[in-house]
């Protein structure tokens, strides 16, 4: 067997998989499980070749493709969780308090081509120093001045954490447009978000899992702290991740993925009149009437007859699904997964997928979730990186149910704030707080796993509405109280000095 040898000598991860598959007897593919209706991983994309002869292509084993350096965008250190108990009352605070901003008159704008240099002075200065000093990022206590001094520095990198942004005290682009923001679309924000969470019964406890969709991270909390965050691949806009409160029950090891009829018939349907080995090269059977094999030759693909069979692929390296799949019963059948295609986690916009979430790093979030599991090696064993590279590595598919179902929440916060006071953005890339629009929420879905109560829907502004304040939006629980509005002061500036102008779309990450 193998060693700790192994890992001291430099060995990666993938490469003791490697190492440990060569050394394992090549097992049979594992047996079909039911169809379900699951949403959808991106396809594999293939470059067109010559068809191969379609059950002998189809029984081929997956060959392992060398995989490049892992490079994940940068997420924040902030042990802070994005949800607890207190984000509800804590973000209506600040809905009440951006509202006193926009009453104030806002603050002012900062020209797009204005160029920053640190240590240099510039006539926005005193303007970028005013709108610091008012959201918290800079003291209000700091010396006076009018160059991009190390105190500015600081508090533009305090803003840029607040919004999800590199954190470089640079002011580029990016953090210009996220600073012109005006104040009335920022209350907005806050104001849509706590309505997003008005009524929830998510059960907090010792350790949940908490997907932000607009910040397209995970955080895995635990005794009230963030225990790992990591970058997410979540749903694109027009097949959007929705809002989910339900529990973690399993954990699959080498998943087959069943293809949606969705995607059969807009994605496989075509693929397969253009490239008649697309099936066979993706391990992808068609399965008919008790789960009997079908040759692809023996389905007319000129007509959409294929959405009568289940198509299924097979586990392994290249599956849609990855290695891992986080198993979340829900009805909408979305789950967290691994992917072939890593990539995308090196990207500041990661809103590609169909629907479910890809985790960056999601083996170790695994090993999180397996704690108190007992491990392959009978008691007293545990699920560690080892255990669970082996566990892969031997091609098997293999189910692990958790010992306590960990609670997980899909939430929508574009603005939301946390105890202490810091009020943090994010863009609206489902276009979900513009008055009027759709305020979909897990408060509009039924239970799904018994364990979480249905709650009341929320209505949507109307369009000739005034963006909703903290007095509009009334807790679902009789018994719930907030506590006043923050006593922080708010200076009166003089509308010529200051202005909102139109609003534009909550800018940051989302580029032009």
């Amino acid at each position: 067997m193998f060693s700790a040898a192994f890992l001291r000598a430099g060995l990666s991860p993938l490469a003791l998989a490697a190492a440990l598959s060569t050394a394992t007897a090549q097992s049979a593919p594992p047996a079909a499980s039911p169809a379900t209706a699951q949403p959808v991983p991106a396809l594999p994309q293939a470059a067109p070749v010559a068809a191969p002869a379609p059950e002998a292509a189809a029984r081929e084993p997956a060959k392992r493709k060398p995989e490049p350096e892992l490079v994940y965008a940068t997420v924040s250190a902030d042990p802070r969780p994005t949800l607890t108990q207190k984000t509800f009352t804590e973000t209506l605070r600040a809905a009440d308090l951006y509202q006193a901003f926009a009453d104030a008159g806002g603050w002012a704008p900062v020209p797009e081509t204005t160029v920053f240099k640190p240590g240099a002075s510039n006539p926005a200065i005193p303007g970028l120093r005013h709108h610091l000093t008012l959201t918290g990022d800079l003291p209000a206590d700091a010396p006076p001045s009018d160059r991009l001094d190390p105190p500015l520095i600081a508090a533009v990198t305090a803003f840029q954490a607040r919004h999800g942004l590199p954190e470089s005290g640079l002011v580029g682009r990016l953090t210009i447009a996220a600073l012109n923001v005006p104040a009335s679309v920022r209350q907005r924000q806050l104001a849509a978000s706590a309505a997003r969470l008005m009524g929830s019964k998510f059960p907090f406890g010792e350790r949940y899992v908490v997907v932000n969709i607009p910040a397209a991270t995970v955080e895995a909390v635990e005794g009230g702290q963030v225990a790992r965050r990591y970058v997410a691949v979540v749903g694109k806009p027009d097949k959007a991740t929705p809002s989910v409160e339900t529990r973690i029950t399993d954990i699959n090891f080498n998943p087959t993925w069943t293809v949606p009829v969705s995607v059969v018939k807009n994605e496989i349907i075509p693929r397969m009149r253009k490239e008649p080995g697309y099936l066979a090269k993706n391990h992808i059977r068609i399965l008919g009437p008790g789960n009997v094999e079908v040759d692809p030759t023996a389905v007319n693909w000129n007509t959409e007859k294929a959405v009568n069979y289940t198509l299924r692929q097979d586990s392994g390296f290249d599956n849609s699904l990855g290695q891992v799949r986080i198993d979340m019963p829900n009805r909408f059948a979305v789950y967290m997964h691994d992917t072939p295609s890593k990539s995308l986690f090196a990207r500041n916009v990661r809103f590609h997928s169909h629907g479910c979430v890809r985790v960056g790093g999601v083996k170790e979030l695994v090993g999180w979730l397996l704690s108190g599991v007992e491990g392959p090696n009978g008691p007293g064993s545990a699920w560690g990186p080892i255990e669970i590279e082996t566990a892969i590595a031997d091609g098997e598919r293999r189910d692990l149910k958790l010992v306590k179902p960990v609670p997980v929440t899909f939430v929508y916060l574009t603005g939301y704030a946390t105890p202490d006071g810091r009020v943090h953005f994010r863009d609206d890339i489902y276009g979900l707080d513009t008055p009027g629009g759709p305020v979909p929420s897990a408060a509009t879905e039924p239970a799904t796993t018994g364990t979480v109560a249905p709650r009341a829907a929320i209505r949507p502004a109307k369009p000739e509405q005034r963006p909703p304040v903290a007095a509009d939006l009334k807790p679902a629980v009789a018994t719930r109280t907030l506590a006043p509005a923050s006593a922080r002061p708010v200076p009166r500036l003089p509308a010529t000095q200051l202005g909102d102008g139109p609003a534009p779309r909550p800018p940051g990450t989302i580029p032009n």
